[in-house]
């Protein structure tokens, strides 16, 4: 016996030289076992692992946070300088302003007027015009001299005429007369006052109450937005916003990447903490919190952007060129919420129903997913086994339509986008006397890629879920 380890032999000697056997066979089965209980304890009570993996991780949650505040904050603010940007060089007060056309054709007529040459030949042949005319006004005057009359006074002015006007010399100086004609019309100051006699008759054309109102509301537009971004003319107002947007495009690039990082080192945790069985609960909480964030990000930043311009038009009037450069057509910028708000605010029944399907089933569904996963992993067995929180945690993805959002957004951006290419594609004209480039900026946003990140992180979180979870999955 004493070479079996589970069994064990004792001799006591007492007293009365008698001796007591006690034998031990193993563990004593009715005491619970210390060190199993310690280990239980451990996985679900409080540990350093948790509290440094907690600490770590909300390092990088908190990292998250502001790259995605950030981003939502800098997708408003590029939606509102792109829309400023569009009101301002909207075709509407640009190619169709008459504000814009009296101003260029004002300068057409000034110019033409005050820099108006004659060749030697263009001043041969106005001589010989102006010749023309003039010996056809003396031959109808003398034809008028002469005509037959019957009255006394009529006799007598023939006469004095007669007596006192060669006309035959006057017809000599027909030549010279047209010089000089000729040279006060070329003279600086007549030209000047030619300008100014047409100027004040196109100022005069185009004064009606209509277009005076179109041009008070506009230049009001102007000087507000002039204002805003302290600016002083059309050029240095373009300039200003471009740079500001493409400060802004590259920032809110960055943030989205950092916020994607982010994500990146979460799932490299699970992997490396696999087999970690007492810490797989909280790091999956932490990685619903952040998966709130992707969300949050990606429903309220904007997801597409619609712009169709002219990007110049350059034609020919009276000898000089009319250019017009970066004419919005079109510009729309949405987020998921933008959409459904603008549909939920339409009259029509239809557009108010699609709106409350895509508040459901594409942002209320998955919010209640994320958080009832998180009751059912956290919550005792009656609790997480409830039909409405396992629902939720294991069946509700086939209802969710994020991830038919994903495809919507992305086939209206492959739609929309090739529908514009086609149509401005048939405004591009080159000629000598009309030339038209236009432009499509169309492109889909950070917002998109954050959603799409968020469809394909909670979809990772679902199948460890299944793998994790202490309860039954199905």
């Amino acid at each position: 016996m004493a070479d079996d380890d589970s069994f064990q032999c004792n001799i006591n000697h007492l007293p009365n030289n008698t001796a007591t056997v006690e034998l031990y066979h193993g563990p004593d089965l009715t005491k619970p076992d210390l060190t199993a209980r310690k280990t239980t304890d451990t996985a679900k009570g409080f540990s350093v692992s948790k509290l440094l993996l907690i600490l770590g991780l909300g390092a990088f949650l908190c990292c998250e946070g502001y790259f995605g505040c950030r981003l939502h904050t800098l997708s408003i603010q590029q939606e509102e300088i792109k829309k400023d940007y569009s009101d301002i060089n909207n075709i509407t007060l640009g190619l169709f302003s008459v504000d814009q056309w009296r101003d260029k054709v004002s300068g057409i007529i000034n110019h033409q007027v005050k820099h108006f040459t004659l060749s030697p030949k263009q001043k041969r042949d106005l001589q010989k015009e102006v010749e023309q005319i003039i010996l056809a006004l003396i031959n109808k005057a003398e034809g008028l001299v002469n005509k037959p009359t019957k009255s006394i006074g009529g006799k007598l002015k023939k006469l004095a005429v007669k007596t006192f006007v060669n006309t035959d010399k006057i017809k000599a100086q027909v030549p010279a007369f047209a010089k000089t004609i000729i040279a006060k019309i070329d003279n600086p100051q007549s030209k000047n006052k030619l300008s100014s006699l047409a100027l004040n008759k196109f100022a005069q054309a185009q004064k009606t109450g209509y277009l005076d109102s179109t041009i008070t509301a506009n230049d009001s537009l102007k000087n507000k937005m002039y204002q805003k971004y302290h600016v002083s003319s059309p050029e240095e107002f373009n300039s200003k916003l471009t740079s500001s947007l493409d400060s802004i495009r590259t920032t809110t690039y960055n943030y989205c990447f950092g916020m994607l990082g982010c994500i990146l080192i979460v799932l490299g945790l699970w992997w490396v903490f696999r087999k970690r069985v007492e810490l797989h609960a909280v790091l999956f909480i932490m990685s619903l919190l952040f998966a709130f964030i992707l969300l949050a990000v990606g429903l309220t930043a904007s997801m597409i952007e619609v712009d169709a311009r002219i990007k110049s038009l350059d034609f020919v009037l009276l000898g000089e060129h009319v250019v017009f450069k970066n004419q919005v057509l079109f510009f729309q910028s949405k987020s998921i919420l933008d959409v459904v708000e603008v549909l939920v605010k339409q009259p029509a029944v239809d557009s108010i129903l699609v709106g409350v399907l895509i508040l459901m089933f594409s942002i209320l569904f998955p919010i209640m997913k994320l958080t009832s996963t998180g009751i059912h992993l956290l919550s005792k067995r009656k609790l997480a086994e409830n039909r409405f929180i396992k629902y939720f945690a294991f069946q509700s993805g086939k209802w969710s339509m994020a991830d038919v959002i994903v495809i919507a957004i992305l086939m209206t951006y492959i739609g929309l986008n090739g529908l514009l290419e086609s149509q401005l594609a048939g405004l591009n004209i080159k000629s000598d006397a009309l030339t038209i480039i236009t432009t499509n900026n169309t492109a889909l946003q950070p917002g998109y890629i954050i959603f799409i990140s968020f469809v394909l992180y909670g979809l990772v979180l679902s199948t460890i879920l299944k793998f994790i979870t202490p309860y039954d999955s199905h």
